[in-house]
């Protein structure tokens, strides 16, 4: 499915949930009006206050002021406020018609299916338990609405990263991870707040909800500021590797496939996510040492290098460590760039670590290293398929890679996934550096 049918898809989705929630409700009581117009103007506040996530995504924390009116209005009313205040601020962002016809219909169909997923658990309007303590209130609606508040999460973040990676040739669930996992915070965070939020203007009336407001927004400023500085340090990395890469065509996103593979095996093998962050990283940053002018002619060279070269090129780990070390935030980093090439038995370089000795991050950024060199074209050699990789994976446990990590890899669903249909053998994630035979010329260049 393409973008342009994705996006059809999840409009024809949104009248249909449009039509139902019309159909199951009753109309909107004229008191809720002054409700709506309140909750939408703050709404829009926050529309045009969204922030940058990555993958080109949005977002913002007008998704309280969206659950709020779910909360002390669930009805059709709501649904059209919701739609009206998407719409325009999809208008003032100057979006293509495209974007802005996507963005306010999956607005429209995760908020019709959490309205009427709130009122079939039994959650009626707050407006109308003025009156009742908090204790008492949370008892009526809080499962209810705690309910709806994940039922919006998860198909707001799922549609979107679906049509993400539809327009970007991902997988679902990674855009998932890149465009969520940062926030996922503040997502937490918000459940109680837009349940207090509710709780306050259903029983103060506006303007204490609007006072409520003024601190929902500095925390949005503050998580916006890190996430804007999270985003410049990936894009300069990025930047950096790109500019070391230029150097060998053959080698170009190199480091970002290593990444791939590297974060992928670090979820293999069950690494929490911080620690799958860090691989990742380290991964990314794994050559940034050939950064140095002295590399760059053995770089270009298509040819068997000499000892002396050899020699030279076995100097960009510690070269990379080095660099690493003088970032304050990446100096954790400094054992996985500088042992990446060291061999389970002891044979690699810099330090001739064995075993468990060798860092983790940096036996499974060998791994991912080895994988993307033996599987991407060569100006000596095509692509290895997956049989010959096996082979040499196999040939080599207990050698050069750490057996645990070998029998795990080659005997998961993943693995299955690494190799392309025949006929599309060319960059898109794979492994380095296997010291002799088949691999011995790939790892001066990686």
């Amino acid at each position: 499915m393409n973008v342009r049918a994705y996006v059809g898809v999840i409009c024809g989705a949104s009248l249909i949930s449009a039509a139902a929630l019309y159909w199951a409700t009753p109309g909107m009581p004229t008191t809720s009006v002054a409700t709506l117009v309140t909750l939408g103007c703050l709404a829009i506040t926050a529309e045009l206050l969204a922030f940058v996530l990555p993958r080109g995504a949005r977002g913002s924390v007008a998704f309280i002021p969206y659950m709020a009116t779910v909360l002390l209005e669930p009805s059709f009313a709501a649904l059209a406020t919701i739609a009206i205040v998407k719409a325009i601020a999809e208008v003032a962002g100057k979006r293509e018609l495209q974007r802005q016809v996507f963005n306010t219909a999956q607005l429209v169909f995760t908020f019709a299916a959490t309205i009427l997923v709130y009122r079939t658990l039994g959650g009626v309007s707050m407006l109308s338990l003025k009156g009742l303590g908090i204790q008492e209130i949370t008892f009526r609606v809080g499962s209810a609405s705690l309910v709806a508040f994940v039922c919006s999460f998860v198909l707001n973040t799922l549609v979107v990263s679906r049509v993400i990676a539809l327009s970007t040739g991902g997988s679902t669930l990674e855009v998932w991870r890149d465009v969520h996992l940062s926030t996922i915070g503040l997502d937490i965070l918000a459940s109680p707040l837009v349940f207090i939020f509710a709780w306050i203007y259903s029983q103060w009336g506006p303007i204490l909800a609007a006072a409520f407001w003024m601190p929902i927004l500095g925390i949005r400023q503050l998580h916006t500021t890190n996430l804007e500085l999270e985003q410049t340090n990936r894009e300069l990395l990025e930047l950096m590797i790109r500019s070391i890469e230029a150097r060998d065509p053959y080698t170009s996103g190199h480091s970002r496939r290593v990444k791939e593979y590297a974060v992928q095996i670090a979820r293999l093998m069950g690494f929490d996510a911080l620690t799958i962050d860090k691989i990742g990283t380290a991964a990314l940053l794994h050559d940034v040492g050939k950064i140095y002018d002295k590399y760059a002619p053995i770089l270009a060279k298509e040819a068997r290098l000499s000892p002396e070269e050899w020699a030279i090129i076995k100097e960009h780990p510690v070269d990379g460590a080095n660099l690493i070390a003088t970032m304050t935030r990446l100096r954790e980093l400094v054992p996985a760039v500088m042992h990446h090439h060291e061999n389970w038995d002891g044979t690699g370089y810099p330090s001739g670590l064995k075993g468990a000795d060798i860092p983790l991050a940096s036996r499974v950024i060998m791994f991912a290293d080895t994988f993307d060199a033996m599987t991407t074209k060569r100006p000596y050699r095509g692509p290895l398929g997956e049989a010959e990789v096996r082979s040499e994976l196999v040939r080599c446990r207990g050698k050069q890679f750490d057996p645990e990590i070998t029998d795990r890899l080659l005997t998961s669903d993943f693995w299955r996934t690494l190799f392309p249909p025949a006929g599309r053998r060319t960059p898109t994630p794979r492994f380095l550096s296997l010291i002799g035979s088949k691999t011995e010329r790939t790892l001066a260049r990686n």
